[in-house]
């Protein structure tokens, strides 16, 4: 029974009023305080998983929070005091979760560093937060302090994750993992680590998560112990995990949404999360783990839908015919409840006999038979999308979140959706439009400011203390929230006409030939658009086409390959009023990774450097 003051949800303990300070749930209030009792709870039921030679090997909340205490007292042992710094330069593994909480629970600041950030950036980052201790995962990453490591000076030690090829390697500042472990449980005293545990206070910064810094330098985004717990509590509402869920951990630990929900939420409902191998075995390890909750950015669900269409088209003639029934009837069945419109029994038994035959074998394959709900963000994502993934069976809804909001801020709910909108704000978060229209937020969830700029976190927040997003859009009389476009990339035409690019973009990006879009204009006679291709599909289109090709920049030449995007474009600008329409477009004919300066670490293009990289393809079509 819920005490006086607070609501239960999923049998979690929370705040029953939104923007109720201190934020508490099950009584804490605090991270490191709420891993403790999780770990204590569950003992040695299974918290994560990771693969060891091919292998999934479970590992206990117990083993959780026994690590976490011996990396925290070794890195006290080296120095380590409260509010100091550590960095984490490494892919998602279950040493990134341990050593991320070891320094919350010692009263230091994480700080995840992009494996694809140059030795450079590594430099900026680290001589911007003052790190102390840096965690590497390989010799690919220790290459790159190497490269910079007289320019960091505040630097005290690198620990290497992998010894694997360093077993002769030395350096005065270097030492594995392994010796951290060693030096942990010499000075290991649960007494001590349990008092700092308890120093905790809401008010800590305990996290930096910075900026890509597409418009100059990164910025370092400081979040306490408070922003955290409230954005885990707002997590509470979109996610909707049971205990023991299943969840598939995948993109950067460094991105705010994939740090919400899968190093704090599992503490709030107990779900295992299962870390996958690497970004290139995603989709395997989906399917391996068939995870209850799949949270994913566009990219990815885009990814998944042109998989489908290409195996759709690979089969038989009587197996397109069966798919494409199927998918009439999921779309019959997915407009009713999309609307909120009861679904007559013709349509609820059509659905039923094509689900049977087809859909429940697809979403099987696909590794999402058992999604109770899928989530996506921190980018546009079309509604036709969206609507397609209803019709197979997976219900996925957009929510809206940033960096600077420790996450999800707003939500689409099965019992309170709006396909098109990124919902309504979560409890304990206040969201409004500006004059200008800006989109504006206020909470506990909402950054203390960024580390070192105090100009840069007084342009961030406006006079009365509300947030100031960058992002346009508005509020409907139901308090659904829709994002048309950010700020900054609002394009004005010679002739005057202000566009919002974003949903012109979204539209071109459903086609599953077309896996990213630049729109250009600004100041402009018209608009054009760049163009990345989704290469699996054009590949495969141009093989069943018989098209010649020798490489990608061959392929992206290609006449038919041309006459394929230019009727992709034609029908997207039917949508559209005229002065919205694009009049010319070109292909981006390289090959992009999350290593290019043009994307960023979760595969979206960077609108000012692209624009700067192939200006001599815009100039082209003007």
């Amino acid at each position: 029974m819920a005490m006086s003051g607070e609501k239960v949800l999923k049998g979690v303990r929370v705040n029953a009023e939104p923007g109720q300070r201190p934020v508490r749930i099950d009584g804490h209030v605090t991270v490191p305080a709420l891993l403790r009792a999780r770990c204590q709870e569950n003992g040695l039921a299974t918290a994560h998983r990771e693969k060891d030679l091919g292998i999934w090997q479970a590992y206990s909340w117990t083993d959780y929070l026994t690590h976490a205490r011996l990396i925290g007292m070794g890195l006290r042992a080296l120095g380590l005091a409260r509010g100091d710094v550590i960095s984490i330069l490494s892919e998602d593994n279950k040493e990134w979760m341990y050593i991320d909480m070891a320094a919350q629970c010692m009263g230091a600041v994480s700080s995840g560093v992009y494996t694809t950030d140059s030795a450079q950036q590594l430099a900026y980052l680290v001589n911007d937060s003052a790190t102390k201790f840096l965690f590497v995962e390989n010799d690919e990453q220790l290459d790159k302090f190497l490269e910079v490591a007289d320019q960091m000076p505040s630097l005290q030690k690198v620990i290497i994750l992998d010894p694997e090829g360093l077993h002769d390697f030395a350096h005065e500042k270097c030492l594995f993992l392994d010796d951290l472990y060693d030096l942990g449980r010499r000075h290991d005293d649960e007494a001590v680590f349990n008092a700092e545990i308890d120093k905790a206070k809401p008010e800590d910064v305990c996290v930096l998560i910075y900026t890509s810094g597409t418009t100059g330098q990164p910025k370092g985004v400081m979040l306490t112990q408070e922003n955290i717990m409230a954005g885990m509590e707002c997590s509470l509402s979109g996610l909707g995990f049971e205990k023991r869920a299943e969840q598939l951990c995948f993109l950067p630990l460094c991105h705010i949404l994939e740090r919400i929900v899968s190093l704090y939420t599992p503490l709030i409902v107990s779900s295992t999360v299962n870390f996958a191998e690497s970004p290139e075995t995603v989709f395997d390890n989906l399917r391996e783990i068939s995870p209850h909750g799949f949270v994913a950015v566009p990219r990815v669900w885009e990814k998944i839908y042109s998989r489908v269409l290409v195996m759709a088209q690979e089969s038989t003639a009587l197996g397109r015919w069966a798919f494409g029934q199927a998918i009439k009837a999921g779309r019959a069945r997915a407009d009713c409840l999309l609307d909120d419109k009861p679904v007559p029994a013709g349509v609820a038994l059509r659905y039923r006999i094509w689900d049977f035959l087809v859909l429940s074998n697809l979403r099987r394959m696909l590794g999402m038979d058992r999604i109770e709900r899928g989530l996506t963000g921190a980018a546009p994502i079309s509604p036709d999308l969206l609507r397609w993934y209803h019709a197979i069976g997976v219900p996925l809804y957009e929510g809206f979140g940033m960096s600077e909001t420790a996450g999800v801020a707003t939500i689409n709910l099965p019992e309170s959706n709006a396909t098109g909108s990124v919902g309504r704000p979560n409890p304990g978060v206040a969201v409004r439009i500006s004059s200008e229209g800006e989109i504006q937020v206020k909470g506990l969830n909402v950054f203390k400011g960024y580390l070192n700029k105090p100009d840069k976190t007084a342009e961030a927040f406006t006079e009365d203390g509300w947030l100031k997003t960058g992002d346009v859009g508005r509020l409907d009389n139901q308090g659904f929230l829709t994002i048309t476009g950010r700020i900054k990339d609002i394009i004005i035409t010679a002739g005057g006409k202000n566009i919002t690019p974003a949903e012109i973009e979204s539209r071109l990006k459903f086609s599953h030939y077309i896996s990213d879009a630049v729109i250009i204009g600004d100041r402009r006679k018209y608009l054009t658009c760049l163009i990345m291709i989704d290469q699996e599909n054009v590949e495969k289109y141009a093989q069943d086409h018989k098209v010649p090709f020798s490489d990608f920049r061959s392929l992206c030449r290609a006449p038919e390959v041309l006459d394929l995007i230019r009727a992709e474009v034609d029908a997207v600008n039917k949508e559209f009023a005229r002065v919205e329409q694009i009049k010319d477009f070109r292909l981006i004919d390289v090959l992009l990774t999350a290593e290019d300066e043009e994307l960023t670490a979760t595969m979206k293009l960077k609108r000012a450097t692209v624009e700067t990289r192939h200006k001599a393809l815009i100039d082209a079509m003007y």
